[in-house]
């Protein structure tokens, strides 16, 4: 009987060479013409060339504020956050140093003193609106704020509550997980939800830990205790998010977002 030989493989006698040889080229059957046109779709080197751009980089979002609007979405960040204030920012005296950069973002004081910035949904990722973005859009700010307001009010008139309730304590929680989550309580409807679903059973509690994540809770006369719970839960969520805003507890009081001090 016969064995294969050293090495354990016969593949390379199979195929008639072997394996370490490069494959037979293509022999031309005849002359080429070097006056023919230049097929433009043909492969360089091997590599085919890249696809016409669709669109001009002048057409960017970054750059034209007819994109630009329908992408813009305000956005908390924890507080010590530098930028652009927007209540007063000239644009005019902007536009007069134009040379030079204007890369910090555009801030402004939300409530309980919680910065926001504006950021343009990229899909993947957000792009936060500086000073450059407003020159180049050539929009004044407050056409900024209410473009954000308008979209972000837009995307919350459909976007999904959870709600828990355990024995007599109730919270109900936005956390889609797009994004946006923690903004809609800037939103004077999700406000008036909040208060209709939970003002009746006691002291309103608001957490915003992180950016995906804005929380409620009713705090009721007679369970003092859940205040430090529900404390102990928002400090352990900030600490391990990726985007955290604050570890504070809020409260709602007649209608305005401001610093829970206990019970």
């Amino acid at each position: 009987m016969e064995q294969d030989p050293p090495g354990g493989a016969d593949v390379g006698l199979d195929i008639g060479r072997d394996l370490g040889d490069e494959p037979p080229g293509t022999l031309r059957v005849s002359a080429p013409d070097y006056l023919a046109p230049i097929d433009e779709t043909a492969p360089v080197s091997g590599h085919m060339p890249a696809p016409e751009p669709r669109s001009s980089p002048a057409d960017a979002p970054e750059q034209d504020w007819g994109h630009a609007k329908d992408l813009l979405y305000p956005a908390f960040r924890p507080v010590g956050t530098q930028g652009l204030a927007m209540e007063s920012l000239d644009r005019g005296q902007l536009a007069a140093h134009s040379g030079q950069s204007h890369a910090q973002p555009l801030v402004d004081e939300g409530p309980a003193g919680l910065p926001v910035v504006y950021t343009l949904n990229a899909g993947a990722y957000d792009i936060v609106v500086n000073g450059d973005h407003l020159l180049s859009w050539g929009v004044e700010p407050s056409d900024i704020q209410d473009a954000a307001l308008r979209n972000l009010a837009s995307w919350s008139a459909t976007a999904s509550w959870t709600d828990e309730v355990s024995g007599e304590r109730r919270l109900i929680s936005s956390d889609t997980g797009d994004g946006w989550d923690a903004a809609r309580i800037l939103l004077p409807d999700v406000v008036e939800h909040i208060v209709a679903e939970l003002g009746s059973l006691g002291r309103i509690m608001i957490g915003l830990p992180e950016r995906h994540l804005l929380t409620a809770a009713s705090l009721r006369p007679d369970d003092p205790d859940f205040a430090s719970l529900f404390a102990d839960f928002i400090v352990e969520q900030s600490g391990a998010a990726d985007e955290p805003i604050d570890r504070r507890v809020f409260e709602l009081v007649d209608g305005r977002l401001v610093d829970f001090h206990g019970v």
